[in-house]
């Protein structure tokens, strides 16, 4: 099929077939999965995935290779047409477990993986395609400059490794950066148990909101100024002149608890 890439989706369609198997080896497929794909493109992943899994599902925004995706034979392949961002996954995914494998556009990685995070009982793993710098963020530990919102968050429910790291040339047209490919492992259980997981992720959020600021007033900034932040900062033995980016996940975890203890109506407030 002939089709001239569109910027206003982002694609950069992956043509390297060395990166390709090392993707597919990431994902350890066998014929009885059910796999999502989003923005499968030009088919280098979808090909394969077809001839591997038993039921592949992909989502594609682009008219044009929706329609050429719907128009194929597979018996074990459902076209979701529209935004990936916008769908609702619950509904187009009705029998979990899972894998999410995909060369992901990169003006919607990070959306993409918040909705991950909101759909995640939906997956056993995941295989994903980031620009090298969404990658070096989603790998970061506490105390250097990449560490931020998504190393917090999507290390929390997955363990996640490096794959490959992947240049400009394995794709057409080719960016103007390097990617890496990742590889989630769905957690058993959380490394952090938190009552209100999205009042955890309004602390991490905010926490990280002024990333030069001290934790104390980034908190202060995103709504959390109350007369128990001090001591909540006290309880959890955390100062409150260091910043965001020097707190483990442990200390996010016990700290949103215990703002979440101590500020009322905080439940109301983070749903």
């Amino acid at each position: 099929m002939r089709h001239r890439p569109k910027k206003r989706f982002g694609q950069n369609f992956l043509k390297d077939r060395q990166v390709v198997e090392r993707i597919l080896e990431a994902a350890q497929l066998n014929n009885g999965d059910r796999v999502l794909e989003i923005g499968p493109g030009l088919g280098a992943l979808t090909d394969p995935l077809l001839q591997r899994v038993g039921k592949l599902h992909v989502m594609e925004l682009d008219r044009d290779l929706a329609a050429s995706l719907r128009a194929r034979p597979d018996s074990n392949l459902e076209v979701h047409e529209g935004d990936a961002l916008r769908l609702d996954w619950s509904a187009v995914l009705p029998a979990p477990p899972y894998k999410l494998v995909a060369n992901l556009p990169y003006n919607i990685s990070s959306p993409i993986l918040f909705k991950v995070l909101d759909y995640r009982r939906l997956f056993s793993n995941l295989v994903l395609m980031f620009q090298q710098e969404v990658g070096d963020r989603l790998l970061a530990v506490p105390g250097t400059r990449e560490y931020g919102i998504l190393s917090v968050l999507c290390q929390n429910w997955f363990e996640i490794r490096s794959v490959v790291r992947v240049p400009p040339g394995a794709f057409y047209p080719p960016p103007r950066v390097h990617s890496v490919v990742l590889r989630f492992e769905a957690l058993p259980r959380p490394r952090v148990a938190v009552a209100d997981e999205r009042f955890f992720r309004k602390v991490v959020k905010g926490a990280f909101g002024q990333r030069r600021k001290t934790l104390r007033n980034s908190l202060q900034g995103a709504g959390l100024a109350f007369d128990g932040l001090s001591r909540a900062l006290k309880e959890a033995g955390i100062d409150g002149g260091r910043r965001a980016e020097t707190l483990s996940l442990r200390e996010f975890g016990v700290l949103a608890e215990l703002l979440r203890e101590k500020l009322p109506g905080a439940t109301e407030s983070s749903s």
